[in-house]
């Protein structure tokens, strides 16, 4: 299904567009992809999508309302732990 008038919000983003959509650089994403550190992606065709619920749900891991705030989970860096 197509939607010719552009009326549906993208519900999947490339991998550029959801490092835009984090702040971060679509390199960092790929090496979040790597060590199993980032968000939730899916592969469509060989092709490396994100769902906005799902990296709006990993931003919200860091989440936090003051810098003694534990938050309710940590999000950790683009690289081997």
């Amino acid at each position: 299904m197509s939607d010719p008038a552009g009326i549906l919000p993208p519900r999947f983003l490339r991998t550029p567009e959801a490092g835009r959509f984090l702040g971060l650089s679509g390199r960092t994403l790929e090496k979040h992809r790597v060590y199993g550190t980032g968000p939730r992606y899916r592969k469509i065709g060989g092709r490396v999508v994100y769902a906005l619920d799902d990296l709006k749900a990993w931003a919200d891991q860091g989440l936090r309302t003051s810098t003694s705030d534990p938050g309710a989970g940590t999000i950790r860096p683009a690289r081997r732990s």
